[in-house]
């Protein structure tokens, strides 16, 4: 059973698909030509609560427009994704449509050509594509199953693992590399705040080479953590740098070195391939 398929079995096991796409036939957002309909964010993870966002993704041949939608920028074409707003039993609901040709214009971005093309990693995908393509790996299919799984073993295939993972490595360094320079110059206020952002982005690598996409939502990344359960580090041990606990604001120093310690372990130690 992949994560998704288990995901949908244990948080949602007595609703059925078509209880969750009512509520868009009601409204007449549905389009007859849709290939796909599903849930993605912390309602497919089923981390959500009752002031939870349901974001539905649907994928279609034709733009939607309407004069209630909205549009948000992509580096795609064309050059944007549409979007509906409403409001179901006080929550609100988010749907945003996507055309299959912008679903596999992003994936054309992520081929191993690509990656060993010399790009820097952080320079292939904007965030809203990194984060619109990694909610294939745990969404709650509605409609069009067949197809969302044609398109997740294509990104499997494809090199964006190591195009994430190699991102958030080199974020990880300069973050460290600074925050080193800083403790040098008795910077200590700020060479704090570059080992927590080197820990971020190293804990990220660590969970990204696991499959646990996701670091421009940093809220996740204890519940990432979780799912991944990396031998690197345990989440204990990930917690306590996290949270500080062991920081004293007397002496920096100490900590700091602590947290880029941990940092370079799991650089030595994460998969990029």
């Amino acid at each position: 059973m992949s994560a998704r398929d288990a995901v949908a079995t244990s948080t949602h096991e007595r609703e059925h698909p078509s209880d969750r796409l009512a509520p868009l036939r009601e409204r007449d957002l549905l389009p007859a030509d849709a290939l796909a309909a599903f849930v993605v964010g912390s309602v497919a993870r089923g981390w959500d609560n009752s002031r939870s966002d349901f974001d539905i993704y649907v994928v279609t041949n034709e733009e939607w427009e309407t004069e209630t939608c909205s549009a948000t920028l992509m580096p795609l074409d064309p050059p944007r994704v549409r979007s509906e707003v409403f409001y179901e039993n006080s929550r609100r609901w988010e749907v945003t449509y996507w055309l299959e040709s912008q679903i596999d214009q992003m994936l054309a971005k992520i081929t191993w050509e690509r990656y060993a093309g010399g790009v820097f990693a952080g320079e292939i995908l904007s965030p809203r594509e990194e984060t619109s393509l990694a909610r294939f790996a745990h969404c709650l299919p509605l409609l069009g199953g067949e197809w969302i799984d044609a398109k997740y073993e294509l990104m499997k295939q494809s090199a964006f693992r190591s195009i994430v993972v190699v991102r958030s490595l080199g974020l990880a360094d300069d973050a460290a590399e600074d925050a080193l320079g800083q403790l040098e110059s008795g910077h200590l206020e700020s060479a704090v705040l570059s080992a927590r952002r080197a820990l971020g982005h190293a804990v990220d690598a660590l969970l990204e080479s696991a499959g646990e996409y996701g670091s421009h939502m940093p809220k996740w990344r204890p519940n990432r953590f979780r799912a991944a359960a990396p031998e690197v580090l345990s989440f204990e041990r990930y917690w306590e740098l996290e949270t500080m606990r062991d920081y004293d604001p007397a002496d920096a120093r100490p900590w700091v070195r602590s947290v880029l310690t941990v940092c370079q372990d799991i650089a030595m130690r994460v998969e990029t391939s």
